[in-house]
Formats: C-alpha cells, sequence, structure tokens
C-alpha cells in the first residue's frame, strides 16, 4: 500500500471534506491553445517506429454523448484537454460502444466479447445481486496480468456484487470504487441506499474511513498517485472509470442538492438518485467540463512520471448520452440502438507509435479495442473464449487496411448491424429499417424500400449472430 492509500484510508467519516469548495476550471495558456479547432489528416500508420509494450491508461466517462466534446462539435463545452489528447493523437469518428448502456458495454471491454454470451451481459444493465461477470471468465486485465502487467481498475466497476464478483476476483490486482451503476457524488449512497465506496473487497466502514469529498475529486487523486507510482519497471494497465456526467446532476460545491438528494434516499423513496426532477444544460456543461479538467490533472500526473510517451492512453463513453447531452446530428440517445445511444467520442494516444493530429472514419466497437490492447500488450486470448473484436493493432501500427466486417448489437426490443456505410435496425415498433451513415448520419432516410436485398442480407446476418447468443430471461 502506497503512503497515499494509507492516509486516505485513516480518514474519518466527515474528516477530508474541505467540504465542496468548487474546484477551479483555470485554464492556461495550453489550455486556451487546445481550443483551437483541430487541424486533422486523415490516418496514417508509422510502420518503422519501434517501441517496447507500453502502460495502458483506458479512460471512461459515463453517458457522455458523442457530441459533448468541443472536438466533435459542442458550441458551449469546453474541453480543453481532451481536446489536446486529440490533437496530440487519433481521433475517431465512428467508434461505437458494445451496447447501449453501462454495463453490457462493460462486459464486452472486459471479456471482448458481445454482451449476449455471458449471462451477466444480458442484464441492461445490472440492478441487483443476481448476475455479474464469472471470475473464472478471462479478461482483459487477466490475460495482460498473466502476460506481465500490473492491473488497476480506479471508478465504477457495474459488473456485478459482492459476495461472488468484483474487479480482483477478474483479474485486477487493485481496485478502489464503486460497484453499483450511480451513486450520489458526496455522501457515495447508491440506488439501494447503500454506501458504496471499496477499496479492493472490502467496504469502507464506519470505523475505518469514509471520504465525503465529491467523487470525482478522489478518483483523479486515486489515478494520478497510480500513474506516478514506480512499478519496477512493469508495464500496467490502469481502468478509470468516471461516473461522470451521469446522474444525479450534482456539480463539486453543490452541497445543498446533494443533501435533499440523501434525504430522499435515507426516507426511502425509490428512485431519488435519478435525480428526474433535477439538473440542466448548464449543469451538465459543468459536469462534463470538470470531467475534461480532471482527465488533464491525470495526464499531467503521467507526464511528470516521465511515462507519457510509453504509455497509450484511450478515452471513449461507455455508451451515448442521456437528457442534458448534445449529440447533433445523431438521434437517439442511451439505450437507443440509434446513433445517439451507440456512437461514442473515441481518442487514442500513444506518442512512441502514433502520430497527432489524425482522424479516422473506420467503424470501430468495444470489442475492437479489447483485442487491440491483448495483441499491442502481448497476451493472447483464450482459446476457449473466442473474441467479437477484432485487433485494429496492424491497421494502427502497420498501415495494413481494416477489411469490411459486420458490428452487431442488440437489447431488449431492438435490433442494429453496421456494413460499411450500411446499417440495418429495427426499434420497439418492429419495422425493418435501412440507413447509409455516410449521407445520413441522423438516421432519417429509411432505404429499405430502395434496397431490399442488402436489407434482407444485413437482417439474415443479424438473426444469424443472434442465434448464437444467450436468449434473454423472461421479464
Amino acid at each position: 500500500m502506497s503512503s497515499y492509500e494509507s492516509k486516505l484510508s485513516r480518514r474519518a467519516f466527515g474528516g477530508a471534506v474541505a467540504a465542496g469548495a468548487t474546484a477551479a476550471i483555470d485554464l492556461s495558456a495550453a489550455d486556451a491553445q487546445a481550443q483551437v479547432p483541430l487541424r486533422e489528416r486523415p490516418f496514417k500508420a508509422t510502420p518503422h517506429r519501434r517501441a517496447k509494450r507500453p502502460n495502458i491508461l483506458f479512460i471512461l466517462g459515463d453517458d457522455l454523448g458523442w457530441a459533448d466534446l468541443s472536438s466533435y462539435g459542442a458550441p458551449h463545452i469546453k474541453t480543453p484537454n481532451l481536446d489536446r489528447l486529440a490533437r496530440q493523437g487519433v481521433r475517431f469518428t465512428d467508434a461505437y460502444s458494445g451496447s447501449a448502456t453501462c454495463s453490457p458495454t462493460r462486459f464486452s471491454l472486459y471479456t471482448g466479447r458481445l454482451p449476449g454470451r455471458t449471462k451477466g451481459g444480458l442484464a441492461e444493465p445490472i440492478a441487483d445481486k443476481s448476475v455479474g461477470l464469472e471470475p473464472t471468465h478471462p479478461t482483459l486485465a487477466s490475460l495482460l496480468r498473466d502476460a506481465g502487467y500490473a492491473t488497476a481498475l480506479i471508478g465504477k466497476w457495474h459488473c456485478g456484487y459482492l459476495p461472488d464478483y468484483s474487479p480482483t476476483k477478474s483479474g485486477w490486482d487493485e481496485f478502489f470504487g464503486n460497484f453499483g451503476g450511480a451513486l450520489e457524488y458526496y455522501s457515495k449512497l447508491g440506488l439501494g441506499g447503500e454506501y458504496d465506496l471499496y477499496e479492493g473487497d472490502v467496504r469502507e466502514g464506519d470505523a475505518e474511513y469514509k471520504d465525503l469529498r465529491y467523487y470525482t475529486r478522489i478518483l483523479t487523486e486515486r489515478a494520478s498517485e497510480y500513474v506516478q507510482r514506480d512499478h519496477g519497471g512493469q508495464p500496467w494497465l490502469l481502468n478509470l472509470n468516471f461516473t461522470t456526467p451521469h446522474w444525479p446532476w450534482i456539480a463539486e460545491g453543490d452541497e445543498e442538492e446533494s443533501a435533499e438528494i440523501v434525504r430522499r434516499i435515507k426516507a426511502g423513496q425509490k428512485g431519488a438518485l435519478w435525480h428526474q426532477d433535477g439538473g440542466s444544460v448548464e449543469k451538465y456543461t459543468e459536469m462534463v467540463q470538470d470531467l475534461d479538467h480532471s482527465i488533464g490533472e491525470v495526464l499531467r500526473a503521467l507526464k511528470k512520471s516521465g511515462q507519457e510517451r510509453d504509455t497509450l492512453v484511450f478515452f471513449a463513453s461507455d455508451n451515448g448520452g442521456e437528457r442534458f447531452s448534445y449529440n447533433w446530428p445523431l438521434s437517439g440517445n442511451k439505450s437507443s440502438l440509434k446513433e445517439g445511444g451507440i456512437r461514442v467520442p473515441t481518442i487514442v494516444r500513444w506518442p512512441a507509435r502514433l502520430d497527432g493530429g489524425q482522424v479516422s472514419h473506420e467503424p470501430v466497437f468495444t470489442p475492437d479495442w479489447t483485442a487491440t490492447l491483448l495483441e499491442i500488450g502481448g497476451a493472447r486470448p483464450h482459446p476457449a473464449y473466442r473474441l467479437d473484436g477484432t485487433s485494429l493493432a496492424p491497421y494502427l501500427l502497420k498501415g495494413e487496411r481494416l477489411a469490411e466486417r459486420e458490428l452487431f448489437w442488440r437489447v431488449r426490443g431492438e435490433r442494429a448491424l453496421r456494413r460499411g456505410d450500411w446499417k440495418y435496425y429495427r426499434g420497439k415498433g418492429g419495422q425493418d429499417q435501412l440507413f447509409n451513415l455516410a449521407e445520413d448520419r441522423r438516421e432519417q432516410a429509411d432505404r429499405a424500400v430502395d434496397e431490399p436485398k442488402l436489407l434482407g442480407e444485413l437482417k439474415a446476418s443479424w438473426e444469424k449472430t443472434d442465434k448464437e447468443l444467450l436468449p434473454y430471461p423472461a421479464q
């Protein structure tokens, strides 16, 4: 345990609450420079470079919409740190989450497989202790750990609850964060009114430690400490899973709003944490900008550590945006298989191997990144658990062309499949639709009547894959 961890774990319940002073989001000269519009060129690999196996810093935002970053078009949200990350790396315009909600996407990342291949992945999202990511299933973390990586997960897990499921049972050496899908940012109370902040598999109890500061601050500190730690030359994987900007709509300094939500939770009001009577575009903007500021802190800590060149940094959202998200021109949002529910901002930076200022329009989705990171990290997939993703390493590092393939999604009541520019979609209304995304990202011009043969092919392909998956349990 580091000195920082030891110090933090001794905090009393109300101790470290410099209580809620809002973190200043100051724009330094470098931040201001990052707001200059991106000048991007089409992606081109630099195949003759050589580098050692990288550290991997994999950052997820929570319910962040595709266009919620200024580098993706948001006119009212300023994200200088993530914009700078894009200027230093590769920005993907057609990147997708593995599903339309939190848990299934995380299953697809950790396993590299479609969520429907595992029982836990059928929950959209996980809401109780009945299912989770089985500890016997190989994961990104367990496979990289076997290949020599140190592994840690900081932040939101949402792949099952104790006593049966946890990150430390599934390949991560260290875990600090929350098990559930959401928590109140100050009190750390979850959907059931439980205190949901853990270190390893031990909840920080009343006698030992609770930290009532704003959750994003705590995660930022923990991640900054981890990336600066001396790992003895061992490469590391850090999954940094923020809950920002997921509801409740609480920014740092909003103690009164926090106290009211806590009062409702303790009074037994179901759904109090959903905060359906709260929030605003302005509050959401504040939360996204704070996420950007926090990621900037972690990236500065990484640079200070001297490991920036040899660390692959990945940033994305776990699914599409929610009520206050800016998704234009996409249709739909979280929980939907329309573009706004699954297309997510995605940025990759690895200075040792990838040139900056580039943009890729290749369609990719979450399981691809699992396969990619395993290959780059020198780990082999388990032969009994076939990956559904395609490694992008040959494309990113050698300049090899990506073969045309199909990206598959399924949620209750909806289906979708993308092949090239074409997307097959059926919503809850039961109508099969066909869209050309190159011409119509907003999915308004249904081409099903014009292209019946293609529609039939894509529908048949979707149904073939669907038959390989577990059926949804009856509701």
